[in-house]
């Protein structure tokens, strides 16, 4: 048996070097040969409405099947999920058309699950289900749906239809528009098997109360989700959140932006870069405010995306499986792809002017944390010296205090950052680049970490400077004053919360068997998903929460629903220490270090059903994910 960080120096020792064409090992395409810097980034348009009258702005968003060219031209095509505007067929795109909305203008969209054929068939999942999770399991019809289905021999992967239901991560809304992983839906197919779960078990409940408060009911195949939009301008992001499988309905592409804008939580026009995303829109020609989603994948040969379909690609234990031990024969406790992808394309270059950019940065990887750098050799040894600062200016929930300047980036999954990255006086003609030198693997904090292959997944993004062909009047950005930012009152309850993992109890020397939350009982007490609530804030409350993380690995905890506040960290027998300068505005993902305690507080305003969990999808997905409730 080896090591987890040792396998992975395996793996990517075994990459084959750079040739004029693809090379093939064990069946997958060669990272190092793809060719980088050849396409334009994409930059995505916005999400078309349905309506804009009334009193909210509404949309009739659908989740299909799509051939993509995320590959570099004259590679084949990729097979992906996406989302769309219902009747809008070039709409649909992986990631997503950006939503765009406004403080205090709701919006209300009507989720559709379309993932079936010509004839009206259920599709299954391009990825590897692995059914022997606690997951949505649509065969145990309603009385074993959401659970984990027992075998008396190991199974293959899950081949019906897939569920979905779609989280707006960073929203403020009630409990029937959360997304909640218990809440999904089939599509309304012909052919869905006798005796299948059609929907969640929290489906039905959430329905009815959306139609007490709105006046208008779901029907089969989809959901209806109101956003209030009450709150502070900030940069969000929807994707999928089904029990069990978030990792691979996100993985094959269900992902997009949520920009928020307006009210007294944001700036005046023309204080910071723009326009914005503008439809049609081409490696950012007139752009000036980019939103940027990185990810991490592997290709197959023949362009489809790979996802490991057995636990031996992770740590090459080949058995006994489920249920001759208590090892899952698909899930791997964490997955690093070995090429990086931006907005949907594999290494593409944007080009800029000798001027002021806004990015909005969202690290939307499965496991892989990043530190992101500007440098001028994205081959020069790590760590590289950065040839141009970023000013961050806004984290999860909105703007900052104050702007930051900062060399590197770091975000772990599901962290944003909105940033500047200033141009200004740099000669046209010059190369800039975007690398991560956060590992190839599992971060712990350790900066001195091997980071990331600076011939594949340390490189992201070029940036090819141009002439400026328009005056830039936008503010510097180290003169800009922020928006207030009003912390929240003292905290009435201190819970205390663990992160633990647990090896095999069956096959010595094998683990993680899953990933897991707890509460601090007897050293750290690990609660599986569909144990009893532990964590029930009282509607209005304040709390603090202390997150000790008993595992190896550093986590990015996400807590929905509310924002929340970085009160500090400090190591289980030492001092404490302030949050990061860039987590001192509203956070709603926290990375939590190992071997230490991070303390958040937030005010627990709205009642419902929630759910924390670690953003590791492949964690979430095998127990590190716990229901919470605000009120009675």
């Amino acid at each position: 048996m080896v090591t987890r960080r040792g396998f992975l120096r395996a793996g990517a020792g075994g990459v084959v070097l750079l040739t004029s064409r693809p090379v093939l090992r064990s069946g997958l395409m060669n990272p190092a040969s793809i060719a980088k810097y050849v396409v334009p980034l994409p930059v995505p348009s916005v999400m078309p409405a349905a309506s804009k009258e009334g009193p909210a702005d509404r949309y009739v968003i659908g989740v299909r099947r799509l051939r993509l060219q995320i590959l570099p031209p004259g590679s084949p095509a990729t097979t992906v999920l996406g989302y769309g505007a219902v009747g809008r067929p070039r709409s649909f795109g992986s990631p997503a058309l950006t939503m765009e909305a406004r403080v205090g203008r709701p919006v209300r969209v009507k989720w559709v699950n379309e993932l079936v054929d010509g004839r009206q068939r259920a599709l299954p999942h391009p990825l590897p289900v692995d059914p022997t999770l606690h997951w949505a399991n649509p065969p145990g019809g309603r009385a074993r749906r959401d659970s984990r289905p027992a075998f008396t021999t190991t199974p293959g992967r899950y081949p019906g239809p897939v569920p979905i239901v779609t989280h707006l991560h960073g929203g403020h809304n009630f409990d029937h528009s959360d997304g909640h992983p218990e809440a999904w839906f089939l599509p309304a197919a012909r052919d869905i098997p006798d005796g299948y779960a059609t929907e969640g078990s929290q489906y039905a409940d959430f329905a009815a109360s959306f139609t007490d408060q709105h006046e208008r009911s779901w029907s089969p195949g989809s959901a209806v989700f109101h956003y209030d939009n009450d709150q502070r301008a900030a940069t969000m992001w929807f994707h999928d959140h089904t029990l069990g499988i978030t990792r691979l309905n996100v993985y094959a592409g269900l992902a997009g932006f949520y920009l928020l804008r307006g009210g007294p939580g944001d700036l005046a026009p023309g204080l910071l870069p723009g326009p914005a995303t503008a439809s049609g829109a081409a490696g950012g020609q007139g752009v000036y405010e980019i939103p940027i989603v990185i990810q991490d994948r592997t290709f197959a040969a023949d362009g489809s995306l790979f996802y490991p379909a057995s636990r031996r690609q992770f740590d090459r234990f080949a058995g006994p499986y489920i249920p001759h031990s208590d090892i899952s024969p698909i899930w791997n406790p964490e997955f690093y792809g070995t090429t990086m992808m931006v907005n949907g394309r594999t290494w593409p270059y944007l080009a800029v002017q000798p001027r002021r950019y806004r990015f909005r940065f969202l690290n939307g990887c499965n496991s892989r944390f990043l530190a992101l750098k500007i440098v001028t050799n994205p081959l020069a040894r790590r760590p590289a010296s950065a040839a141009l600062p970023f000013w961050q200016l806004g984290s999860d929930g909105g703007f900052l205090p104050a702007p930051i300047e900062l060399g590197e980036i770091l975000l772990a999954p599901a962290e944003r950052a909105d940033v500047i990255a200033d141009f200004t006086g740099v000669r046209p003609g010059t190369e800039l680049y975007l690398v991560n030198e956060a590992p190839d693997g599992p971060f712990r904090g350790q900066r001195a970490a091997t980071p990331a292959d600076p011939a594949t997944t340390g490189q992201v993004l070029k940036f090819a400077v141009g002439p400026l062909t328009a005056p830039d009047r936008t503010v510097p950005p180290a003169e800009l004053t922020l928006p207030t930012l009003t912390p929240f009152g003292t905290a009435s309850v201190t819970r205390q919360v663990a992160l633990l993992e647990r090896a095999s109890k069956s096959v010595a020397g094998v683990g993680p068997a899953v990933a897991l939350l707890g509460t601090l009982e007897k050293g750290g007490t690990a609660k599986m998903w569909s144990d009893p609530i532990t964590e029930n804030p009282a509607v209005g409350a304040t709390e603090t929460w202390e997150i000790h993380n008993f595992t190896m690995d550093a986590h990015p905890i996400h807590v929905h629903e509310v924002p929340f506040q970085v009160v500090d960290r400090r190591p289980f027998h030492g001092s404490a220490r302030p949050p990061e300068t860039w987590e001192r505005g509203f956070k709603d993902t926290v990375i939590a270090y190992p071997n230490q305690i991070t303390r958040i507080k937030a005010t627990f305003d709205r009642p419902g059903l929630f759910v924390w969990h670690c953003h590791i999808l492949e964690h979430e997905d095998n127990e590190m994910m716990r229901p919470y409730r605000i009120g009675p």
